[in-house]
């Protein structure tokens, strides 16, 4: 019988070994088959997302057809146009409404005066084809009988010539620096008279021809809705026929300036007659001004018009009232049109030009910035160069 073997004791120096194999054993396993609850949330959620951009991605592509590229492209085309549709018209609402605005009130000083009582509290605008305003002074009554007797339509005919051709044809003017002075009466009594001024809230003077052009502009859109404003001197021959049918051909287009272009040279000498107190703006001595119609006679489109009636208060004011209006509009979308029959010369000249057919819309004499001696030469201009009294009204407009 063989002795029984007793049990073998593990030395006290390998257990420390023994614990720190089976801690690390722990540790590897754990990490391996636990996940904390956070990551597996995590990792719920990743995959969760992945199988819904599989579901859209399949969906996608088993819904989308060959045409159907252009076909979002074309309403991507529709929305774009009819947002820009919607942008003009509000441009064109606020436009409107700015111009109801500014004729029945205006912000302050000047611009106050624009619009008399008469138009705030009167009757709507009435619509006309264009308004005639020739400039004229207290000075000039022997002037404006001179074109009465020529060219202007006066009493029944007047009103006839706006009832069935839309043609507003008045002397502007202002007043007086005293009131009710007896320069202003005499204007009184010769409207009285003639029915055929329109008054503006201006002091006359010569060196504000600028300001009352700015006036006349605001204060005729306020009482007539024109297609056309014209604004003419007093000591120019103009055929009414030839100038509807002139501004007739512009009818489609928003913003036009018709005049006869010129771009004269800035005077920086004080003592010459077109003295520019603001040369210095203009670049170096010698330069010429920007394009613009000559001041004699010129006509600009409503928009236009309203455009001056809207923003007068800021409108700058140079010293010759024909660069101003051309500074007006220099910066917009405009169209110059440089019209030459707007600016003929008097006889023979004019008289030539009707014989070959091509009648002038106007005529003057360049040197004098109008017809010379126009009192006793306006009836001889009339008669050699005038289209006949009966053109105006057979024009179709």
């Amino acid at each position: 019988m063989k002795p029984q073997r007793s049990p073998k004791k593990i030395s006290l120096n390998w257990i420390p070994f023994i614990c720190l194999s089976f801690f690390t054993l722990g540790i590897l396993f754990s990490n391996r088959l636990w996940v904390p609850p956070e990551s597996n949330g995590q990792l719920l959620s990743q995959r969760r997302r992945e199988q819904e951009l599989q579901i859209v991605s399949g969906d996608c592509d088993t819904k989308k057809t060959p045409g159907q590229d252009s076909d979002v492209m074309g309403e991507v085309l529709k929305t774009h146009e009819a947002i820009q549709s919607l942008d003009k018209s509000v441009a064109m609402l606020e436009k409107q409404l700015a111009a109801s605005r500014s004729s029945q009130e205006m912000d302050n000083g000047e611009a106050s005066k624009v619009v008399s009582t008469l138009t705030r509290d009167g009757p709507p605008r009435k619509k006309v084809f264009m308004v005639i305003g020739i400039n004229t002074a207290f000075s000039s009554r022997r002037r404006r009988d001179s074109v009465r007797e020529t060219w202007m339509p006066q009493g029944e005919k007047l009103i006839k010539l706006e009832r069935e051709k839309g043609i507003i044809i008045r002397f502007m003017i202002g007043h007086s620096a005293t009131s009710n002075s007896i320069l202003d009466r005499a204007i009184d009594s010769e409207e009285a008279q003639h029915k055929d001024f329109f008054r503006l809230e201006h002091v006359e003077g010569y060196h504000e021809l600028s300001a009352k052009t700015k006036i006349f502009f605001s204060t005729a859109v306020a009482k007539w809705d024109a297609e056309f404003y014209v604004k003419v001197d007093d000591d120019v021959h103009v055929n009414l026929g030839m100038l509807a049918t002139t501004l007739g051909r512009h009818r489609s287009k928003p913003r036009v300036y018709i005049g006869c272009m010129k771009s004269g040279p800035v005077l920086s000498s004080k003592n010459v007659k077109y003295h520019e107190p603001e040369y210095w703006k203009f670049g170096e001595e010698g330069n010429k001004y920007f394009r613009h119609a000559t001041g004699q006679i010129y006509a600009i489109s409503r928009e236009l018009a309203t455009y001056i009636s809207i923003n007068q208060p800021i409108l700058h004011k140079y010293a010759n009232e024909d660069v101003s209006l051309g500074a007006w509009f220099i910066g917009l979308e405009v169209e110059h049109i440089d019209d030459r029959n707007m600016c003929c010369g008097t006889p023979p000249d004019c008289e030539w030009k009707a014989q070959a057919g091509n009648v002038c819309v106007a005529s003057f004499d360049w040197s004098c910035s109008g017809i010379c001696k126009s009192v006793e030469k306006l009836k001889t201009v009339h008669k050699r160069c005038g289209e006949g009294d009966d053109a105006v009204w057979n024009t179709l407009l």
